[in-house]
């Protein structure tokens, strides 16, 4: 590629509604949920599922959920997202590349269309799409891939185009997801526990050929190992199941907790490495659900928590850790788009 030739990145993630309104978050969870990646069922008899029965009930309950995050700013999802999209900008900038950065939502707002007609529109010659999600999945990444490809077509942008599939085991990753859980408190000479709890996705997928659960157990193994910490000090769980009509990746996060406090381990370091930034399933589904079930089972236990026995390791979420992880994870991509 000739030097000088400016280079779209594209940051994917899933999205957020609008506004935690029941209104805002219909519209969002009919998008997503229309996904045949996400709810892969027929088409015609699930749209009347959907809206008649699904979207009334769910969108009232998400809507309180998402209220209870909402920050003055907004979406503290979207918040992020933007403090990303420009970190890394600057990051890019002081480094001399020719790169223009924008993060885009497969459900949410900006659109991924959006998103590529920015790039397109700045006269980017080339294109890098970067799904947040460490370890991709069909439903995920494979999303992305998706929407990238309409937006490509709708845009009528024929533009060489470099996917990144995953960064699971990317060492910059791998080091600041384990530097987190120490920022967090844990210590390597007491009894913590680390719990890598990751999302779920349908065990049809993995007999498709998803790799998803081998990814999550290589950058779980990896964190580990940067801790140093032995096998018996952390283990993995998976949350955020979508139906139960379907069998799901497991050992459940719930279940790994309750057996955890009847063994009565010492504090849990709660982590979700699959999350690049905290969302309605980090921020409201841990402190509100996960927390008060661990608690409860070590009551029912007979033991008696208190504000250390879990412990929540926040997303690298915008990070200065975070930028680099992205960063170094883009690099092999934009060598020649150097500012000439």
């Amino acid at each position: 590629m000739p030097e000088g030739n400016r280079c779209g990145v594209l940051l994917v993630n899933t999205g957020t509604p609008t506004e935690p309104t029941p209104r805002a978050v219909r519209r969002y969870l009919a998008r997503f949920l229309s996904d045949p990646r996400i709810a892969p069922m027929n088409r015609l008899g699930w749209w009347f599922v959907l809206h008649l029965f699904i979207l009334p009930k769910r969108a009232r309950a998400s809507a309180e959920k998402y209220r209870a995050i909402w920050t003055a700013e907004g979406s503290p999802f979207d918040v992020a997202h933007r403090k990303i999209e420009s970190g890394l900008q600057r990051t890019f900038d002081d480094e001399g590349l020719n790169v223009m950065v924008r993060c885009a939502m497969s459900y949410g707002e900006p659109t991924v269309l959006d998103g590529v007609r920015a790039l397109k529109d700045a006269g980017c010659e080339r294109l890098v799409v970067l799904p947040l999600y460490p370890q991709s999945a069909h439903s995920t990444t494979g999303a992305v891939s998706d929407g990238v490809e309409r937006a490509l077509r709708k845009a009528r942008w024929n533009v060489p185009c470099d996917f990144v599939d995953n960064y699971h085991d990317d060492p910059t990753y791998i080091r600041a997801i384990a530097a987190s859980i120490e920022h967090a408190g844990f210590q390597l000479d007491a009894d913590d526990k680390v719990l890598f709890s990751f999302h779920s996705i349908p065990l049809a997928d993995i007999e498709a050929g998803d790799t998803y659960e081998l990814q999550t157990g290589a950058s779980s193994l990896a964190v580990a190992g940067e801790l140093g910490i032995d096998r018996n000090r952390w283990t993995i769980g998976y949350q955020c199941r979508f139906d139960k009509g379907r069998e799901w990746l497991s050992p459940f996060t719930r279940d790994v907790l309750a057996r955890w406090a009847e063994a009565g381990v010492g504090r849990v370091f709660f982590v979700c490495p699959n999350f690049a930034v905290d969302c309605l399933e980090t921020l409201y589904d841990i402190e509100h659900e996960l927390k008060p079930h661990y608690f409860d089972c070590l009551r029912k236990a007979g033991r008696t928590p208190d504000a250390r026995s879990f412990l929540y390791v926040p997303c690298l979420d915008r990070s200065r850790a975070h930028l680099k992880v992205l960063a170094d994870v883009l690099h092999p991509y934009l060598k020649e788009v150097r500012h000439g």
